[in-house]
């Protein structure tokens, strides 16, 4: 469980007390503007902006799901979150771990033996969750075209560095680890995604494969060349950036980030920070501020610098106690951009989803901005 200060208390009153002062239409007006801003500058179809407050949850609707069909973004519209899916698949090996099933610091090749006598094969989960294993890249290769491919690649993969020395952001990485996870729960990913996370939290328009039934209101994103699409399949994609949601049910798996109970404390396990990366803190899928209101650290802390170049990493010899933190997570896919954030001392998190990819910087000011006007950020 993350350490947290006794101004802890005092801090959720404050913000309750500042909450009483940021109305409805304040709110509303700053997610009016985000909109607006990211919708115009870069041709932006469809937006959704949920924010949750002490358990209470408003959404925002502009624009269009499908540029072609003209229909609205409503509370069902359901969007492809990209990389915020690593935040999923932490919230599995947590409930992996409470349940003794696996530790951080069992190797993988404890649960996959198909990594042979490869030095992957001897690292600790807790790296490939963290993207310290030693350099993994950020996408596979071209070659790695399905299982076999893909497990050779792994099992033959050479690292840079030792793990824990450097943070090289990585899908791979968030994947094997993933991998690792089902292997030690003895199921299939998706399986124990729906039954381990998505069922329990309730999260009834959540999917790592949209149904049938609910295709209407799955998005078209739009990519760099103004066409529909939306992600393509690839290597441990469920795992890495494969779950689709709606604004609501983002909303609502950050208010369970913000409940340590939640999963009977399962993803309490995602938050313990494990190293200093630069002007955040790595936690397993989640990233860490530990000044909200610096706005230039959280810019710097989802850079493109931080996603395509490696990064010094220093393990945290004490879990720090974390009074006042911004948790966040981007992700992106070709058609689709998105923003999670939580602040769980204020209880009050922010979704911002989008039908066409755009820059993090913009996504930071913009959720920043209604923060700010929540309250949740002094």
């Amino acid at each position: 469980m993350m350490k947290r200060s006794p101004a802890l208390a005092a801090s959720a009153l404050l913000f309750l007390s500042s909450h009483a002062l940021a109305g409805e239409a304040e709110i509303k007006a700053a997610a009016d503007a985000a909109a607006r801003t990211i919708m115009q500058q870069h041709d932006v179809p469809g937006l959704a902006i949920a924010v949750t407050r002490n358990g209470d949850r408003d959404v925002f609707n502009y624009g269009v799901a499908a540029r072609d069909s003209g229909l609205p973004v409503t509370d069902d519209t359901i969007f492809e979150v990209g990389s915020v899916s690593k935040t999923f698949t932490a919230a599995l090996g947590g409930v992996a771990m409470h349940k003794g099933l696996m530790k951080p610091g069992d190797p993988a090749g404890a649960f996959l033996p198909w990594l042979g006598d490869g030095a992957l094969a001897r690292t600790p989960v807790m790296n490939l969750a963290t993207y310290t294993a030693g350099g993994l890249p950020l996408q596979f290769p071209d070659g790695v075209t399905d299982d076999a491919s893909m497990h050779a690649w792994f099992a033959g993969w050479k690292p840079t560095s030792a793990p824990g020395d450097s943070r090289q952001y990585s899908n791979p990485s968030i994947g094997l680890y993933g991998a690792t996870v089902a292997a030690a729960m003895d199921g299939d990913f998706a399986e124990l995604m729906q039954r381990e996370i998505i069922l329990p939290l309730e999260l009834r328009s959540t999917f790592t494969r949209v149904p049938d039934e609910r295709m209407d209101d799955y998005a078209w994103g739009l990519n760099r060349n103004g066409r529909q699409v939306r992600v393509n399949p690839g290597a441990l994609d469920t795992q890495a950036y494969g779950i689709k949601t709606t604004a609501s049910d983002l909303a609502l798996f950050l208010e369970a980030q913000m409940d340590d109970g939640s999963l009977d404390g399962g993803l309490a396990q995602t938050h313990r920070p494990q190293f200093r990366i630069g002007p955040m803190l790595q936690a397993y899928g989640w990233e860490i501020y530990e000044d909200p209101a610096d706005l230039d650290a959280l810019l710097a802390g989802n850079s493109t610098d931080m996603a395509m170049k490696p990064q010094d990493a220093r393990p945290l010899e004490a879990e720090p106690t974390l009074s006042h933190a911004l948790y966040n997570k981007t992700g992106s896919t070709a058609g689709f951009g998105a923003y999670a954030a939580f602040l769980p001392d204020r209880q009050a998190g922010i979704a911002i989803l989008a039908n066409r990819s755009y820059p993090n910087a913009d996504r930071i000011r913009a959720a920043h901005a209604i923060l700010r006007a929540m309250g949740a950020i002094d």
